[in-house]
């Protein structure tokens, strides 16, 4: 049971002192990019489908 409070006493005291945490306009500024690049790629599955979806009907009218 003392190798589960010393786990948990040496975790925190790692979180706490030894990893460095963005500050709050660094993670606003991924935050964004993420955001940015989520719509992005989206969108471009989005058209691909869109197209795959067209392509595949003109198929079908062709062969049916």
């Amino acid at each position: 049971m003392s190798k589960i409070g010393l786990y948990i006493k040496d975790s925190f005291n790692e979180l706490v002192n030894k990893v460095s945490w963005p500050t709050w306009s660094e993670l606003q500024n991924s935050s964004i990019v993420v955001a940015i690049a989520t719509v992005i790629i989206a969108l471009i599955i989005y058209f691909m489908d869109s197209i795959f979806s067209n392509l595949m009907d003109i198929f079908y009218k062709l062969f049916s």
